[in-house]
C-alpha cells in the first residue's frame, strides 16, 4: 500500500458506513479566533467525537466561503496566520496527541504560491492525510493529485447538485479520502434549511461509488444530522462552530461543547 492509499485508508475507516446518525467532520480555520487558537480547538474537536477533522486555511478570495467562514478567514489573516504557520500548527497538534485523520481545506492560488509538491511535502511531514481544493476542477488537477500521491497525501474531491452522475463518478475514481457532496447550490453557511437537493445528490452518489460521502453546507442543528441516517457517512459542520468559537472566552470549550450537542443522537 502506497502512503497516499494508506492516509486515504485512514479517513475512509473513520468514515466506514454505521447505523444510526452519520459521523461528524467539525471545520477549524486556522488562526480564528485568534492565532494561538487552532491547537486548542483541534485538540477539542476529537475530544469532542469528531471522526475527521478538516482545518480550513484563510485565503483572500474563498469563492466557496459563505460570510461565516469569510469573516473568520479574514479575521485568521489579520492574526498573522499563513499556510506555513498553519503546518507548524498542524505539527504541533500532533506532538500534543492529535490523532483523528485531518484533512486540510485550501484554495488552489496559496498552493502555487508555496509549490504543489513542496506544499504536500511539507503538508505530510506536519501530519496532514487529506486535501481538499474547491476551486481546482478535475479537468485540471493531475498535476495537484501526482504530487499528493508522491507526497503520501489523500485527495478529497467536492461534488454538487449540479453535477452529472459521469462526472461525480470521475470525481469519485478521483477522491482517495471521501467525496464532499454539496447540500446545495451557493456557498457554504446561508440558507440552514433542509434542502432535497443534498439528499437526492447523497442518493445518487452512492449508486455510482462506494467510498465515504459527507455532505456539507448548511448543516448546523442535530434534528438535520438524525435525518440525513442512512444517506450520508459524515457530516461536516463548519459555521456553527465558528460561531460558537467567535467571541467566546475559550474558543475550544465553545467547539467542543457545541458539537457534543450534535452528537446527543447518537
Amino acid at each position: 500500500m502506497s502512503a497516499d492509499e494508506f492516509a486515504g485508508a485512514r479517513i475512509r475507516q473513520a468514515l466506514a458506513r454505521r447505523p444510526g446518525p452519520p459521523h461528524l467532520v467539525p471545520y477549524v480555520m486556522a488562526g480564528f479566533p485568534h492565532r494561538g487558537d487552532t491547537v486548542p480547538q483541534l485538540l477539542a474537536a476529537e475530544a469532542a467525537g469528531g471522526a475527521v477533522v478538516e482545518l480550513g486555511l484563510p485565503y483572500s478570495d474563498p469563492l466557496a466561503d459563505g460570510p461565516t467562514i469569510q469573516a473568520a478567514g479574514q479575521r485568521a489573516l489579520a492574526e498573522g496566520m499563513s499556510v506555513a504557520l498553519a503546518l507548524e500548527q498542524v505539527r504541533d497538534a500532533r506532538a500534543q496527541g492529535l490523532a483523528v485523520p485531518l484533512v486540510v481545506m485550501t484554495y488552489l492560488n496559496p498552493l502555487l504560491q508555496m509549490g504543489l509538491g513542496d506544499f504536500c511535502r511539507r503538508a505530510v511531514r506536519a501530519g496532514v492525510e487529506g486535501l481538499l481544493v474547491p476551486d481546482l476542477p478535475l479537468e485540471e488537477s493531475e498535476d495537484l493529485i501526482g504530487a499528493a500521491a508522491q507526497a503520501g497525501l489523500a485527495v478529497v474531491t467536492m461534488v454538487a447538485p449540479t453535477t452529472p452522475d459521469w462526472r461525480l463518478k470521475r470525481a469519485a475514481e478521483l477522491s482517495t479520502g471521501f467525496l464532499y457532496c454539496v447540500s446545495r447550490t451557493g456557498v457554504t453557511g446561508a440558507g440552514s434549511e433542509d434542502r432535497d437537493e443534498g439528499r437526492q445528490l447523497l442518493a445518487r452518489a452512492r449508486q455510482l461509488t462506494d467510498i465515504p460521502l459527507a455532505l456539507g453546507f448548511g448543516v448546523r442543528r442535530l434534528e438535520q444530522i438524525q435525518r440525513l441516517a442512512g444517506l450520508a457517512d459524515a457530516v461536516v459542520v463548519a459555521s456553527v462552530l465558528l460561531e460558537a468559537a467567535a467571541d467566546a472566552a475559550d474558543p475550544a470549550q465553545a467547539v467542543g461543547l457545541t458539537l457534543r450537542g450534535l452528537q446527543a443522537s447518537a
